[in-house]
């Protein structure tokens, strides 16, 4: 019997990986790539807006990945938050004017939907396209929900992908919301309270 794959806290030194992992896992992502449909656009931008979404993980120890770096998640502890003024520079540098609306309505859905309370907040996670399949999201959400769990914290993502809800149900996330405005996919926030 071979052992589970290892889950551990991933250093800057982890970081280019991180982010090479993460935008191979959205490469057919809906949302990913109805900002960025352009392939060469999406490789030029993607990395820089993975950094700027969850790279503040790499400073807190909350940067997690698997053996190989075949799948990674980029955690925010409670009170951390993405880079807004970066995330908004690479928006506005790569924005498609036909899009500029519904990815301001996007984005102001996610702020509403943003829980208040102290919480994790999961911004991204991925597997190389190459370790679907393997287990491998289960048990970077295991690892880091045993904390939320420990301290009694709750948990928050949207998922932009429909494929991976049932995913984060599994691990005790509810959908409470539906995001979605003209031309763009859904986004569903879902929140894991703590019993």
């Amino acid at each position: 019997m071979t052992a589970e794959p290892e889950v551990k806290s991933a250093g800057a030194n982890f970081q280019a990986n991180i982010i090479n992992t993460i935008v191979l896992g959205f490469a057919a992502d809906p949302m990913a790539r109805w900002v960025w449909p352009d392939s060469s656009e999406y490789l030029r931008t993607m990395p820089q807006f993975v950094k700027a979404f969850g790279g503040q993980a790499f400073d807190h120890g909350t940067a997690y990945i698997t053996e190989g770096t075949r799948a990674a998640a980029l955690w925010l502890p409670p009170g951390v938050e993405p880079d807004e003024a970066a995330m908004e520079a690479i928006m506005a540098q790569a924005m498609r004017p036909e899009i500029a609306e519904d990815i301001g309505a996007v984005l102001q859905g996610m702020a509403e939907h943003h829980p208040h309370e102290p919480h994790w907040y999961l911004p991204l996670i991925a597997a190389d396209p190459n370790w679907i399949g393997q287990g491998l999201g289960t048990l970077l959400m295991k690892h880091a929900l045993r904390r939320c769990d420990e301290k009694g914290i709750a948990a928050y993502l949207e998922s932009s992908n429909p494929r991976n809800i049932s995913l984060y149900e599994r691990h005790g996330f509810r959908v409470v919301g539906k995001i979605q405005h003209g031309s763009s996919p859904t986004m569903t926030p879902m929140l894991r309270t703590v019993s």
